[in-house]
């Protein structure tokens, strides 16, 4: 299986497995924490490989301490980590209840759709309107700016927040649908007791720019009374459909182990060595209720290739079932729960499992588990 490299991601997200470990390798974790929410600050940008199962929240932990830093003084590090493990938590819970306002009733919504000058990236915000433009080319958005454009469309826009998320989804390489839709609605206020704002002169801050005069140059305090400007009003529902390859032949062993892999598991050292078969399913039912663009297609395309023998098959999982003699092993996951053979657990930072109604409750729980890390390797 070959995929097809695209100048559209590659120089922001390499993705040979020995460009992904290198970026492991350069993060300070230290001026992370001290940075990480000006859009210039030291991000990551290990989002797309940690959403897409290449690596773990376990696996960066551990290089981090194996590079010999404290987890006591990486702690904010480590906590951002945590809150992919705790909307996956979540989502193992609730299922597709996220899919919906999940705590909270949102309040104000006017439409269900999403303001076209978000599309357009034509609010008026220079910094929003730049991260859209990057979204676009990049498949990424720093968090903070996803933050600001989930403000405008649910809190300004009086957007329902379920098909703004789906269209930063769909264009998204990490876009991991918990990780998405949960932020979402802790924006809109669905997911907390209260709505997310940010005012020009935060954005301003966190972005360097230097705007006044937009709809947004405004107290806090104006925020709730304030009618949806005039450039927020038109709203579109965009067309979202995922365009997966086309369906070729596969060879699969008779009595062999197959080994199944989806756009959420695409770890290269799974079961790695072992003489089986290694299927990468592209279910198109998932993929019409979730859509994807192009372009992030492309991206578990290629992230695939670090895959030895891997074959692709676009299909549904029982038309694939029905073609293998022999076991079949998955990674759990919300999305592969209609699989049937057996499912290993995934690669867990901490082993805090259930639903918590806030991520500071769970947080809580882990930090336990950190505690007693800390006192075994001597920290």
């Amino acid at each position: 299986m070959t995929a097809t490299a695209t100048p559209r991601f590659a120089e922001h997200f390499p993705t040979d497995i020995a460009s992904i470990l290198d970026r492991v390798e350069q993060i300070d974790p230290i001026r992370y924490a001290q940075t990480r929410n000006y859009l210039d600050g030291a991000v990551t940008r290990l989002s797309p490989y940690i959403s897409r199962g290449v690596i773990s929240t376990k696996y960066v932990l551990l290089r981090m301490v194996e590079r010999g830093f404290d987890p006591r003084r990486i702690e904010k590090f480590v906590q951002e980590l945590a809150w992919r493990e705790y909307y996956q938590r979540t989502w193992q819970v609730k299922g597709s209840e996220i899919d919906r306002d999940l705590r909270f009733h949102q309040e104000g919504v006017e439409n269900t759709a999403v303001p076209s000058a978000l599309v357009n990236a034509s609010t008026g915000i220079e910094a929003v309107d730049a991260a859209i433009e990057e979204l676009y080319k990049t498949g990424y958005m720093h968090n903070h700016a996803r933050m600001y454009t989930a403000a405008i469309a649910c809190n300004i826009g009086r957007s329902h927040w379920r098909e703004p998320a789906r269209w930063m989804y769909y264009h998204l390489l990490d876009g991991d649908w918990a990780s998405n839709a949960i932020s979402w609605q802790w924006v809109a206020g669905a997911a907390s007791s209260k709505k997310y704002y940010a005012n020009q002169e935060n954005i301003n801050r966190y972005c360097r720019t230097r705007q006044s005069g937009t709809f947004l140059d405004v107290d806090y305090a104006d925020f709730e009374e304030m009618p949806v400007p005039k450039v927020l009003r038109p709203t579109v529902v965009p067309e979202l459909e995922t365009k997966l390859p086309k369906p070729s032949d596969i060879k699969i062993t008779p009595g062999r182990t197959t080994l199944i892999y989806n756009s959420y598991n695409l770890d290269p050292a799974w079961k790695s060595g072992m003489d089986v078969n290694r299927i990468l399913l592209l279910e198109p039912f998932l993929f019409r209720r979730y859509p994807v663009s192009e372009k992030v297609i492309e991206f578990v395309l290629a992230l695939a290739d670090n895959i030895p023998d891997i074959q692709v098959f676009v299909g549904e999982f029982d038309d694939l079932a029905s073609r293998v003699n022999g076991p079949i092993i998955f990674k759990e996951h919300p999305l592969s729960r209609h699989y049937r053979g057996t499912a290993e657990e995934r690669d867990w930072m901490f082993s805090v499992a259930g639903y918590f109604p806030s991520f500071f409750r769970y947080w809580k729980k882990c930090e336990s588990e950190l505690a007693g890390a800390q006192l075994a390797l001597g920290f």
